[in-house]
């Protein structure tokens, strides 16, 4: 445990030859541990038992991993061109990408986030409402009305991040009203880029938003470990760090 809370995840080999004993014995304890709700048992491993619901405020998740948001938001930028088109949801991570777009020519962006629409106001990009009720702790708009507005667009790219990812469950957020509006954007876009930090990787949340074959690149701060990397070819998914 010592161990998963200095690195977030261990491995069975690994941990093997540390307390030289068996994998197989390694794979007991995990599960013991699993059982005690202390950890999830992943791939070749394990990861930490974070909260399911883990709704952060948007200004707590603004400060969070801050300096991987600015390696994707880096990366990300390269596949957006002048005269795009996208939807953006309401991710600090999103946003983080769209101050680097600044100087790109014709793009529009379609948004649920009251805070792009406010901070980008005085640009020359083309900004369109959702509308929608307002969720006020993440500056989104949701609701029927937010994602009726998103159905009546055809776009380039759906920008959107997530609070968890996981090779058996899927794509996950933290609550469903936001989950809907990711999943209406993913509808209505040539191709998804999904923003996700290395601390979402093997991480689970409330709802299940998207399965992978949604999904056509994954921008993200550092390499993943090769079960990721294989698992993401398999699917078709273009892989980006």
């Amino acid at each position: 445990m010592e161990c998963l809370k200095q690195n977030n995840k261990v491995y069975v080999n690994e941990l093997s030859k540390l307390f030289q004993v068996t994998e197989e014995t390694i794979r007991r304890d995990l599960e013991k541990l699993e059982n005690e709700g202390l950890l999830y048992r992943s791939h070749g491993g394990a990861v930490l038992k974070d909260p399911i619901i883990e709704d952060l405020s948007f200004s707590k998740r603004s400060v969070e991993n801050s300096p991987a948001k600015q390696i994707i938001a880096d990366k990300a930028k390269l596949l957006i061109n002048d005269g795009d088109t996208i939807m953006v949801d309401s991710s600090t991570t999103a946003q983080a990408l769209i101050h680097l777009l600044v100087n790109k020519k014709n793009i529009t962006i379609i948004t649920n986030s009251i805070k792009l629409l406010n901070d980008f106001a005085d640009t020359d990009f083309t900004m369109i409402s959702t509308g929608g009720d307002l969720r006020s702790h993440s500056f989104a708009q949701v609701g029927t009305a937010a994602c009726k507005a998103l159905s009546r667009y055809y776009v380039d790219f759906a920008i959107i991040s997530c609070k968890g990812i996981d090779r058996e469950k899927g794509i996950m957020e933290s609550n469903e009203a936001e989950s809907d509006i990711k999943q209406q954007m993913v509808r209505q876009v040539r191709s998804t880029l999904l923003l996700v930090d290395h601390s979402k990787f093997d991480k689970i949340s409330f709802i299940k938003t998207l399965d992978f074959t949604d999904v056509d690149y994954i921008v993200t701060d550092q390499k993943p470990d090769i079960g990721w990397i294989n698992f993401l070819k398999k699917h078709n998914i273009k892989l980006i760090y």
